[in-house]
């Protein structure tokens, strides 16, 4: 690519020589240090003028130094007259934070793309955001490229019998991206969800699956399968699926968490009796609920279900990142134990795996294998201690996306074409 200069942060220097080797381009040349207090120092070390710049820089384990360090970078590159700059951001730092979750929260997200905008970005590449509304956060084009077809081509290259598989979605949040892959797939899909049971509920069946909607017995032995959906119920505790008859133990920490789950009941239904509208600040009452996972969550008992049939097939379990292991654990004990899945593939664009998250599901003899792309680096050492991890290169898409860019070519033309492979 003439007139243009490609520099990589510290945050992920593995992906950014890849992104360099596809493009046929060397690493432009920045000197990345920090002093004794801890601050960051950026020197780009020639010269850019009038040229375009991108700056490789994902989201990582010291991610409030490497944002530091972006910044630092787009700015020293607008210091330096250059003609464009385009951040290169494949893992996006802070985007679960998109929404207000609580009084008195921040929508972080939305501070990150204007600190990009006010250091001097003018064009911000990334990809699959935890939520596609987060481009709206920008005042500069975006383009959030999509990991789904790289994907759906390591499926039918790597899973035997991928006809017969089924795309399941973590929770409800996910289910548009999951029914993308099955279309892309062509395959059927199912979704979970996981929701907190509540004491006095009816016993959990987790052998038989129940039909949605009633029909006559000559309509539903006519009737189109896909137009039948089965449900299966189970008892989440402690983050692992258990029977019926599983009685937790009755210790003074329990009740006290009875306790305090009772007047949380009261108090809320004093809430919903007293008001009638939706929260003041915009939403309803659960607006602090969502598809991300709860660590204070999992000491709760909860129900998880699935929508959908699995039984003898292999359960392809997607999500956007995986960060914690507990919903992937519980999803895929679900699938395993009470549906009746062969196997259980884990599969998402970000390998997060903080505290100890690939060696939880590494244990998990529900788990087949896991799949993530290199958005997100992965210490050499954790990738050698598993032996379910695949981890995919996405370089080529960021590469080509950037050499579309430079020229002024179609992005979604990159995807069309790839949905045919």
């Amino acid at each position: 690519m003439r007139k243009s200069k490609v520099f990589v942060g510290s945050s992920h220097p593995e992906l950014g020589k890849l992104i360099c080797d596809r493009l046929g381009v060397r690493e432009g040349n920045c000197t990345l240090q920090k002093f004794a207090n801890g601050e960051t120092s950026v020197s780009i070390g020639e010269s850019i003028r009038d040229e375009d710049c991108y700056i490789v820089q994902s989201g990582s384990g010291r991610i409030n130094d490497h944002i530091m360090e972006l910044l630092i970078m787009i700015s020293a590159c607008r210091g330096g007259s250059a003609n464009k700059i385009t951040a290169v951001v494949p893992y996006f730092p802070y985007s679960k934070q998109s929404k207000m979750k609580r009084h008195r929260g921040a929508i972080t997200a939305r501070m990150i793309a204007n600190l990009l905008t006010m250091a001097g970005a003018d064009h911000v590449i990334t990809m699959d955001l935890h939520a596609a509304q987060m481009q709206g956060f920008f005042t500069k084009p975006v383009d959030n490229l999509y990991a789904g077809p790289t994907l759906a081509r390591w499926i039918r290259l790597n899973i035997p019998e991928w006809r017969d598989a089924v795309v399941v979605s973590k929770n409800p949040g996910g289910t548009k991206r999951v029914t993308a892959l099955a279309d892309a797939l062509k395959i059927n899909f199912a979704m979970i969800n996981t929701d907190r049971r509540r004491r006095n509920d009816f016993p959990i069946s987790r052998a038989s699956p129940t039909v949605l909607g009633a029909f006559d017995e000559d309509d539903v032995n006519n009737s189109d399968p896909m137009t039948l959906s089965e449900i299966r119920t189970a008892r989440v505790v402690q983050g692992h699926v258990v029977d019926d008859d599983y009685e937790p133990p009755n210790d003074e920490d329990a009740e006290t968490s009875h306790a305090s789950q009772d007047n949380e009941a009261m108090y809320s239904s004093v809430y919903s009796l007293a008001s009638n509208h939706d929260h003041a600040l915009g939403g309803t009452i659960d607006a602090t609920g969502s598809d991300d996972e709860d660590e204070h969550a999992v000491a709760q008992e909860r129900m998880i279900t699935l929508v959908g049939d699995v039984k003898d097939r292999t359960a392809i379990i997607v999500d956007d990142m995986i960060d914690r292991p507990g919903s992937f654990i519980a999803g895929a004990e679900h699938c395993r134990i009470n549906c009746g899945a062969k196997k259980v593939y884990v599969i998402a664009t970000h390998g997060v795996f903080v505290d100890g998250c690939l060696e939880a599901m590494e244990n998990s003899w529900c788990i087949d294998h896991i799949v993530v792309t290199n958005t997100f680096p992965i210490p050499p050492e954790q990738r050698n201690r598993s032996n379910k991890l695949t981890i995919i290169d996405i370089s080529p898409i960021l590469a080509e996306c950037m050499r579309r860019n430079h020229y002024g070519e179609s992005i979604s033309q990159l995807f069309d074409h790839m949905m045919t492979i």
